[in-house]
């Protein structure tokens, strides 16, 4: 009976934990929805948004949020069990931490967003050659020993908890999850790099994404679904070199006025 009646706890916490997690990031679902549909998401618009680096890290954490908890929502359940506490606060702790890595991502994803959008306006082959190039890198890190150890870890990350299951002091959990939330990072940036590259508040890109990530982490073929993601990229990034038209429409440069041999409105 004890131990039934253990097991029985933890499955209803863990249940809780995954259901307030997803209730989180449908909500900032819909947050990131409404900014996309008021003018964040339109054609054309610079990577940064137009934003300042604290408006963006803003905006950038709610796209976090509601990209990457519903992955995180059952390692956020694991660590719940490893630590074998009913207390939700470690929790919030260990997810605090994970969304602190993220907001550290977001300071270089603004520059690079910032200056490849600079370098695109108005020169046609440089944006033609940043997309390409943008894609060809996502697909080599795909396939890379680096990519491979995060996603390990991020599909495995028992092992983790028990060597911090030591640690002491008031930011433990937080320390936890940022460590967590690096190698996710490491996971998936890339990802983010084409993402920004295609739209940062495109949200079909976004829900793409979401999805990859997921299938990454959660999904019983993880490795597989990285490959193939890797040789979609080296097509997107071949369509690329192909038709320059498509290209310049990256990167926050304009939309081409009309396509080839067709005559301008």
């Amino acid at each position: 009976m004890g131990s039934g009646a253990t097991l029985a706890g933890w499955l209803g916490r863990r249940n809780a934990v995954i259901a307030a997690l997803l209730g989180a990031a449908a909500l900032a679902w819909a947050l990131t929805a409404a900014l996309a549909l008021g003018g964040m998401g339109a054609p054309g618009m610079p990577a940064t948004m137009g934003l300042s680096l604290v408006a963006f890290l803003g905006v950038w954490v709610l796209m976090m949020s509601a990209m990457m908890l519903p992955a995180v929502a059952p390692v956020a359940a694991l660590y719940l069990r490893t630590i074998r506490t009913s207390r939700p606060g470690r929790v919030v702790g260990f997810l605090g931490g994970y969304l602190l890595a993220w907001v550290g991502a977001g300071v270089p994803a603004y520059l690079l967003a910032r200056g490849a959008g600079r370098l695109a306006a108005g020169q046609p082959r440089t944006a033609q050659l940043l997309a390409v190039v943008t894609f060809v890198v996502v697909a080599a890190y795909q396939v890379s020993p680096l990519k491979r150890v995060c996603l390990r870890s991020c599909r495995s990350p028992l092992g983790q908890f028990l060597r911090y299951a030591q640690l002491t002091g008031p930011l433990r959990d937080v320390r936890v999850g940022v460590h967590h939330g690096l190698y996710c990072l490491g996971c998936c940036w890339a990802l983010f790099v084409a993402l920004m590259a295609v739209g940062l508040m495109n949200l079909v890109a976004m829900a793409a994404l979401s999805g990859l990530v997921a299938l990454e982490k959660l999904g019983t073929h993880g490795l597989a679904t990285s490959r193939l993601i890797a040789a979609g990229a080296l097509a997107v990034a071949l369509l690329l070199a192909l038709r320059p038209d498509l290209a310049q429409a990256l990167w926050g440069g304009a939309m081409p006025s009309a396509m080839p041999g067709t005559p301008a409105m």
